[in-house]
């Protein structure tokens, strides 16, 4: 886990960057369980990312960032990196997948980033590597660095300020950073707290992990839900999430995009696939009966495939 000293200085090192975002209940009648929203598509990069990207580059040496900042993501990280970059007069270069929607490459580039479309398995080893070819500056790893996490964690303190007495968080897993983070937060001020993770099924990596007890591969099919689900859990993130993610859950693209139509239409909330995960979880009772916070990650999404997911398509 991240120590919670490292999280409560990650607050402050980015007090003046990251929003304090709501938590915001999902009234729903029929809900299996008391549903609370964790409103991060509310940060200036409709983000969480901006949270571990600000703590890892701001607590860097400003040795290692002076030739720019580089990172692998699938565009809501290389908003953070981006971001902060900007805000210290760094360049940013970013490696994204050849399938990254247009809404997060557009973002980029209006940030200042410098966008690298590369194939997926390339993206992918520069994720494993931590560097991407040809490329000079600091890395700023998506999910495995100690310092993005602690800055993730930040949600947790928030959460357990606002909403002592829950019962589970629901957390979208992409690479694991977001869940750590939070997860060491809420296990170190509530240890009986539950923490679940939600990831596609079209590629549900940690399920099959935790399944199996180590990583394995599964097949990978990119979709709406783009910043979410990969085709390995990273072995260097393996034990931190085995440490401390009670269960994963597999949700259906389906299921999903409903929740994207209710998220819009009961709060008035633009989410994301991968912001939509945690919620669909919990609307189909996998999260239990009981206070349950669902993390909404982001808001980052083309409205060419936002449009038919609200007319009520599958995604």
């Amino acid at each position: 886990m991240i120590a919670l000293e490292e999280i409560e200085a990650a607050r402050d090192r980015i007090a003046d960057v990251a929003v304090r975002t709501p938590l915001v209940r999902l009234a729903i009648d029929d809900a299996p369980a008391e549903i609370w929203l964790k409103l991060e598509t509310l940060q200036p990069i409709n983000s969480f990312k901006i949270r571990g990207a600000a703590n890892a580059v701001r607590s860097a040496d400003p040795a290692d960032r002076e030739r720019g900042l580089l990172t692998a993501s699938a565009g809501n990280m290389a908003q953070g990196v981006a971001w902060i970059g900007r805000e210290l007069g760094l360049p940013a270069t970013i490696a994204v997948p050849e399938h990254a929607p247009e809404a997060k490459l557009a973002a980029i580039e209006r940030l200042g980033g410098r966008v690298l479309k590369v194939p997926y398995d390339e993206w992918w080893s520069a994720i494993v590597t931590s560097r991407i070819d040809g490329q000079e500056g600091l890395f700023v790893h998506p999910v495995a660095d100690p310092a993005v996490m602690a800055g993730n964690g930040t949600i947790g303190l928030e959460i357990m300020e606002d909403l002592p007495d829950l019962d589970a968080v629901v957390i979208p897993v992409g690479g694991g950073g977001l869940t750590v983070g939070i997860a060491s937060a809420i296990k170190a001020l509530r240890p009986q707290a539950m923490v679940y993770t939600a990831e596609p099924a079209t590629g549900a990596a940690l399920h099959a992990a935790m399944a199996a007890g180590e990583p394995t591969d599964v097949e990978y099919q990119p979709s709406f839900v783009d910043g979410s689900g990969s085709k390995r859990v990273l072995d260097d993130m393996w034990p931190r999430l085995a440490e401390v993610v009670d269960r994963a859950i597999s949700v259906p693209n389906a299921d999903t995009a409903a929740a994207v139509r209710t998220l819009a239409e009961r709060v008035r909330v633009i989410a994301e696939g991968a912001g939509a995960l945690s919620t669909a979880a919990a609307l189909a009772g996998e999260a239990g009966s009981g206070k349950v916070v669902c993390i909404v990650s982001g808001g980052n999404i083309d409205f060419a495939k936002l449009a038919p997911i609200l007319g009520g398509a599958d995604g």
